[in-house]
């Protein structure tokens, strides 16, 4: 019975190619790519998207960052003193904030791609958490900080997973690495300007109007997050097809580019069942969960930069010095991220880009955990950030690994995100306070992650492996095509306007980067 349920459902490469509708030999020659006038469009679309996207991103990104962080920076500033909060409430107020940031993951991107407004509400949210943080100026005990904390997390949650679903309706696979590297260097900028901003702050309003420097660090730095979040409402495009600024000839090309890179249409079917659907594939896939463990212990081996100006404060300098001591190796990492982004898509590899900064930034541990000298120490901060060359390229092979539908990658990326960012809750719980300067328990617990971060990477390139070989036996002429193949392949033929045949070839072109 089974057998004859293939049978009939299945079709020959061979008469698809035999189908009524198919298309011109010159013309089915480009459907698998761009053809020589598209491509000369996809520069000039390219461009626009470059120089309108990106830098939005970036800066609200950067603010995201800052009013995140600046917790850290505040407690540098005199506010455990001021709120009378001892150790282990300070460690709570930190990992408290990524209870509520983790709780909005999934439903909201899911919302996201049903409602298609990324600028109103990704614009909405990013006011909504510089008024949170403006608002914490006001706290006057740990309790009330606590909570604030935990509000902001929840607001600040639909940003990070929607702009990486966002970015990848704009950027095709091959592109996302370099993108993913220049969105996610904002932090890095983040965490060398906010600090010396911090810095700035603590030197020239000391007292001014009666307030502390952390509570005008709160009130500048939130006032700046709430009018970005306004003007990103009104300026931030949608989607291609939505972008009132592109001609119809620039929206055909954004939709048909990325339909040619992932060798199918990224729509969705309408309604929310679409959404639904998407939520139920993101969890039934493998590669998700491997994804989440590596962007896991990613997160968790990156928690020293919550504890940045207090390790830089063991160096023996004071507070002011300590916060500016923090730039410089996130200014190395800002720009050497771009390289490490460009090198990557270049070369069409990820796992390789992802695993060689591993032995780095255990050196770099080890450094810290074991000497004395200045010098030494100092250098291991530049090993350390090396870590963060790494989140370019999982962002970048979350996108390749789980490419459509887009309510499936859309819950990905939130999903992923969610559990990679739960390291954040636990991880400030190995920097004990009795083991400064050295932090060796905490630093130990990095190193473990980056050896099972080295370890999913394995496994995930394996899947993609073997994802490919199945890819390649489909490929074959005589390879035979299921019900559901040939409903995406209806699915794709109808938006691209195109036969089922050349829709086929069109998807025989596709595999994972690996």
């Amino acid at each position: 019975m089974d057998k004859e349920v293939e049978r009939r459902g299945s079709i020959k490469d061979h008469e698809l190619l035999g189908g009524k509708t198919s298309v011109g030999h010159e013309e089915a020659g480009h459907i698998g790519e761009l053809t020589p006038e598209e491509r000369v469009v996809e520069k000039k679309l390219k461009r626009r998207i470059d120089s309108l996207i990106m830098p939005l991103v970036m800066l609200v990104y950067l603010m995201n960052y800052i009013d995140r962080n600046n917790y850290a920076a505040a407690r540098l500033q005199g506010l455990e003193a001021d709120l009378n909060m001892s150790p282990t409430e300070y460690q709570l107020g930190l990992s408290i904030l990524f209870v509520g940031y983790i709780l909005g993951q999934v439903p909201s991107n899911l919302l996201l791609n049903h409602l298609g407004k990324p600028s109103l509400y990704l614009g909405g949210f990013t006011a909504a958490w510089g008024l949170v943080s403006a608002l914490t100026s006001q706290v006057t005990t740990p309790g009330q900080i606590i909570a604030c904390r935990f509000i902001l997390g929840l607001v600040e949650s639909p940003f990070f997973a929607g702009v990486l679903f966002y970015l990848s309706k704009w950027y095709t696979k091959t592109e996302l690495n370099l993108r993913m590297s220049i969105f996610y260097s904002a932090s890095l900028i983040s965490g060398a300007f906010g600090n010396l901003i911090a810095a700035g702050i603590l030197k020239g309003l000391n007292g001014d109007r009666g307030l502390t420097p952390w509570q005008w660090l709160y009130i500048i730095e939130g006032s700046i997050t709430v009018a970005i979040g306004l003007v990103i409402m009104f300026v931030l495009p949608d989607f291609p097809q939505t972008w009132k600024l592109l001609s119809p000839e620039m929206k055909h090309v954004a939709n048909r580019r990325m339909a040619v890179d992932a060798a199918e249409a990224d729509f969705d079917e309408p309604g929310m069942a679409s959404q639904l659907k998407g939520l139920k594939q993101c969890f039934t896939d493998p590669k998700v969960y491997v994804l989440a463990i590596a962007y896991h212990c990613l997160t968790g081996a990156a928690g020293f930069q919550n504890f940045f100006p207090t390790l830089t404060r063991t160096l023996g300098y004071t507070n002011t010095v300590s916060l500016l001591l923090v730039a410089p190796p996130y200014i190395f990492m800002t720009f050497y991220s771009y390289g490490h982004g460009i090198l990557s898509d270049k070369l069409g590899k990820r796992f390789l880009f992802f695993v060689y900064p591993i032995p780095i930034t255990i050196v770099g541990f080890l450094i810290f955990m074991f000497t004395r000298n200045f010098g030494a120490r100092y250098f291991s901060f530049f090993l350390m950030v090396f870590l963060f060359a790494q989140n370019g390229t999982i962002y970048s092979w979350i996108g390749g690994a789980v490419p459509r539908p887009p309510a499936k990658r859309a819950a990905a990326f939130a999903a992923i995100n969610a559990f990679g960012n739960a390291a954040s809750i636990w991880t400030p719980y190995t920097y004990f306070p009795s083991e400064a300067p050295f932090y060796r328990t905490a630093l130990g617990v990095c190193i473990a992650l980056q050896g099972v971060a080295a370890l999913s990477a394995i496994l995930l390139a394996y899947m993609l492996k073997k994802a490919n070989q199945r890819l390649d036996r489909m490929a074959g002429e005589d390879a035979e095509l299921t019900e559901k193949d040939l409903a995406v392949l209806k699915r794709t033929a109808e938006v691209e306007g195109i036969d089922i045949a050349s829709a086929r070839r069109l998807q025989k072109g596709y595999r994972y980067t690996i």
